[in-house]
């Protein structure tokens, strides 16, 4: 009887280590590909991380010739070669892989070869997408996915600080209003700011402002300056409507790219530039 016991226990542990090998081949656990890309045969997901807003330096492709820094939701992916796997491809043909399939929807793509990364830029459904393949043999690799995008601005400031940044400079900048790409239609997630406008407008009845539109560089200067004066116009009718501001005491004007307040060379500074004052 003891010798059975044995031989059973013995069959049990080698169950249960094929089965903890095989799970440690299968997908981590909530990840999944992207959309815009499958994966080499053989691999699978080790792990993966999603930020609703970071940025990353890409070789901008075709050419690789200048670093941009692209801000937006990112999304990293760490491919591994399943056992018995690992030296059935290169760095070059996982590259290859993605910079080809990259070139068949329309993407651009800077292959630097020295050290078998790629760099990939698409436009899909409205959206510029930057990915970065970044290889660790040919059993490894790792892609980084960024959905181009100005950072949400969510801590609005308050009607005090307004009053006091008029006082001081005759002017402040508020962020947190928002608007569609080439619209003019304030959007609702905009109501924090308003509410802090007409706060300060409620209690300071005398006051009377501009409220001015500015832009980034993107666009024409005729163009840019069509739009922030239809922004501010925007801004004006739903304190007036909304809010029951007086009338009186708002005056929209645009100035498009005039007035920046930062570099426009990095997405960061554009989105400082996309204000209303």
């Amino acid at each position: 009887m003891k010798r059975v016991s044995a031989v059973v226990f013995g069959v049990v542990l080698v169950v249960v280590l094929m089965g903890s090998y095989v799970f440690a081949q299968q997908d981590a656990k909530g990840c999944k590909d992207h959309p815009l890309f499958t994966r080499m045969s053989n691999f699978y997901i080790n792990k993966c991380q999603t930020k609703e807003y970071d940025e990353v330096d890409f070789l901008e492709p075709p050419k690789g010739e200048k670093r941009v820094k692209v801000g937006g939701r990112k999304h990293v992916i760490e491919y591994l070669a399943k056992k018995g796997f690992e030296e059935k491809t290169t760095p070059l043909q996982n590259m290859r892989n993605y910079a080809n399939a990259a070139r068949q929807i329309g993407g651009s793509v800077y292959e630097q070869t020295s050290n078998y990364m790629a760099y990939i830029k698409i436009l899909k459904d409205g959206k510029e997408i930057w990915v970065e393949f970044n290889p660790y043999g040919g059993d490894r690799y790792f892609l980084t996915f960024v959905e181009k995008e100005a950072m949400k601005q969510e801590v609005v400031a308050d009607a005090k600080f307004m009053a006091e940044g008029i006082s001081a400079t005759g002017h402040v900048a508020i962020y947190g209003i928002y608007f569609d790409f080439n619209q003019s239609d304030v959007k609702p997630e905009s109501d924090p700011a308003l509410q802090e406008i007409n706060k300060l407008l409620s209690g300071n009845p005398n006051l009377k402002v501009f409220i001015v539109g500015h832009t980034d560089n993107a666009g024409g200067v005729d163009y840019n300056m069509k739009l922030s004066q239809a922004r501010a116009d925007a801004v004006v009718k739903a304190l007036t409507t909304k809010y029951k501001v007086n009338p009186q005491s708002l005056k929209a004007h645009g100035v498009g790219q005039l007035g920046p307040v930062a570099p426009n060379k990095t997405e960061e500074g554009r989105a400082k530039n996309r204000r209303v004052e």
